[in-house]
């Protein structure tokens, strides 16, 4: 047995140990059922949350060993070499263990859920869990973890294996968005934030798994892959500890209920786990060593640590919470997640709050990256433009406003408010995210090539942003056509309802008009790096043609007398603006008005960047001739003077 597997197998049995410990203190462990009353048995209740360790431990090492291979491990090549070959290799065979106990962890929750021992489910049982979200989550996860086994087998490229790494963690996002946290309180809160965490805990343990491998195996690249990954971890230890808490507020309801439940308890220990490990991540960063083995011994101290917590993280997930799925007591507060917001004042809609938690991802995310990305540049003693700064925080804070601020609230209640923040978010918010060129921003700031030819993030954005589907998309037509086209497809159809009716649709129609928006904005005026150089007047155009399609959409909302999505609206009862198609008429006055304001802000962009256009010309064009001793112009003169003699030569 290899140093290696012994370790794995160090790791599972503490994991196991204290999962098994803390479900028994903290009132998770299964027990026996009542005589006569329909029960899984202790087999089920005891495989089930073990084989949640597993499951989860498989995705931790398949993204760890990806991201070794990708990101961590230098290579001089196209493709991975070496010893990344082999990490990759270890990816795909924990991704064939994935996929197998998800769809163990499937049958054994056919069985938990419907109190059935394993001997007697039938296919109406599997059929019946398979009918569910959370049936539908699992069933996803193992067939998108064979979908990663089977492609790690085919490929060794490291462009290809970073768009591999990308799906195995998209697929840990089923079972975040359906899990028991989605059916509590704060359902977005609690579905997004637990989903940062796990992906911040995969790349953390795995990656960290990953380096006590390559530690383990003597390679001579283990210094460089250390350096790289400190940063990560610190981003991840961010990510896990705010997203981490977030998510125990949520569950957990008022402070008592830290000292006042098993449940709460059990944070406190997993707090304090958190703790040690970001001790351990300081200490990492202070005594990089550069003998494998001294590496190796700090490494696996902390993975050994990390797996305990991992145990203990399942274990929570089986422990009761003190806010459980009885918080929503009524069809609307299930619908909004929450209760109907009382009705709407000047200071309501100001100074509100809804706990959106895309909103609060993106705003985070966003505005964390960008200050790193400046403070990266200013500590290398390079500037960069305040003006793109306050672009961008202003676009930031729009975003605020139209998702978790107070128009947020709203959003999900009134037609207008939704309508306000779908216009602030695709026609508004774009606007300054693009004039704040964080793509620029990001290729002067990530990591580059450590060796000649390596495959580096920095390459990879430069490459995506000259790629086929980046000339596609921002072809001058696309834009615009997925910039209007969704307004009247959404609209005016029965897809407005059904996404309303959802609370990740909701989400969903969020991101995509924040995308387009952005997407669109970034053609016309973006000064980020483009496959497309579009003239001025090219861009010009395209928001005159635009503008108008914007505009019949708005009429068309103010004059019709069929209210989109009238099912949802009149389902939640609300006591105010009880006129829909008053409020309606309102949000397309609304999509009408605020029209115009971005048709001014982009107007003066488009005029100013043509006007540095020409300056930039003019100047370029005064250096050539200063080179060439006016050249052109001597030509010019010469030409002139030609045409002169030739003509008086003609005279009778």
């Amino acid at each position: 047995m290899t140093r290696a597997t012994r370790d794995v197998a160090v790791g599972f049995v503490l994991a196991g140990f204290v999962l098994v410990a803390f479900l028994e203190i903290g009132g998770g462990a299964p027990v026996v059922g009542a005589p006569g009353l329909p029960d899984p048995g202790q087999v089920v209740g005891w495989a089930l949350p073990l084989t949640r360790l597993i499951t989860d431990a498989s995705a931790v090492f398949v993204i760890g060993f990806l991201v070794g291979a990708v990101f961590l491990l230098p290579s001089s090549e196209k493709d991975v070499q070496g010893l990344s070959v082999e990490a990759v290799r270890v990816a795909s065979r924990w991704a064939a263990v994935w996929s197998v106990s998800s769809i163990v962890l499937f049958v054994l929750n056919v069985s938990d859920v419907f109190a059935q021992p394993l001997g007697n489910l039938s296919s109406a049982f599997v059929t019946g869990y398979a009918g569910t979200s959370a049936g539908r989550a699992i069933l996803l996860q193992a067939a998108a973890a064979a979908l990663v086994a089977l492609l790690t087998r085919w490929t060794l490229g490291t462009r290809a294996l970073a768009g591999i790494l990308g799906l195995a963690i998209a697929t840990m996002a089923p079972i975040a968005l359906t899990g028991h946290a989605a059916s509590s309180g704060s359902h977005d809160l609690a579905t997004t934030s637990l989903l940062l965490h796990l992906v911040g805990v995969t790349l953390w343990v795995g990656g960290l798994a990953a380096l006590g491998w390559v530690a383990v195996r003597g390679s001579k690249r283990l210094d460089a892959a250390t350096t790289r990954f400190s940063s990560l971890a610190i981003w991840a230890f961010v990510i896990v500890g705010a997203s981490g808490a977030v998510n125990a507020a949520v569950r957990l309801g008022s402070f008592d209920e830290l000292v006042g439940s098993s449940y709460g308890r059990l944070v406190m220990i997993k707090v304090l786990a958190l703790a040690t490990l970001g001790w351990f991540g300081w200490s990492h960063r202070r005594r990089i060593v550069r003998q494998g083995s001294s590496f190796a011994r700090l490494a696996f101290t902390e993975l050994f640590i990390m797996a305990a917590t991992i145990g203990l993280a399942v274990a929570l997930s089986r422990t009761p919470t003190p806010v459980g799925t009885d918080t929503l007591t009524t069809p609307i507060e299930d619908l909004l997640g929450g209760p109907l917001p009382a009705a709407p004042t000047v200071v309501r809609l100001l100074w509100g709050f809804s706990g959106n938690g895309v909103g609060l991802a993106i705003v985070g995310l966003g505005t964390a990256l960008y200050l790193r990305g400046v403070l990266t540049m200013r500590r290398r003693g390079d500037a960069w433009p305040v003006g793109r700064l306050i672009s961008w925080m202003i676009g930031m804070l729009v975003v605020s406003w139209a998702t978790f601020g107070g128009l947020g609230v709203y959003s999900h209640v009134l037609f207008s408010a939704h309508m306000a923040s779908h216009m602030l978010l695709s026609m508004v918010a774009p606007i300054f995210l693009v004039l704040g060129a964080p793509m620029t921003l990001a290729l002067r700031t990530l990591p580059g090539p450590r060796q000649p030819g390596e495959v580096s993030p920095r390459s990879m954005l430069l490459t995506f942003l000259h790629s086929r589907w980046s000339q596609f998309f921002t072809h001058p037509l696309v834009g615009p056509v997925l910039f209007v086209g969704s307004l009247y497809g959404l609209y005016f159809s029965g897809a407005f309802e059904s996404l309303m009716g959802n609370h990740w649709g909701h989400a969903a129609m969020e991101i995509h008009f924040l995308a387009v928006g952005t997407l669109y904005y970034y053609v016309l005026i973006g000064i980020d790096p483009s496959p497309r150089a579009l003239a001025p007047i090219v861009r010009f155009g395209m928001l005159l043609v635009t503008v108008p399609f914007h505009a019949f959409f708005a009429i068309a909302v103010m004059s019709s007398n069929t209210i989109f999505a009238g099912d949802y609206w009149r389902s939640l009862e609300r006591p105010y603006r009880t006129d829909l198609l008053a409020d309606q008429y309102l949000g397309g006055g609304m999509a009408w008005a605020m029209g115009e304001i971005p048709l001014i802000l982009v107007m003066g962009a488009i005029l100013v960047q043509w006007f540095r256009t020409d300056s930039r010309e003019a100047k370029r064009f005064d250096r050539a001739e200063a080179r060439n001793e006016d050249a052109q112009l001597e030509a010019y003169n010469a030409s002139l003077r030609a045409l002169a003699e030739h003509g008086k030569r003609r005279e009778p």
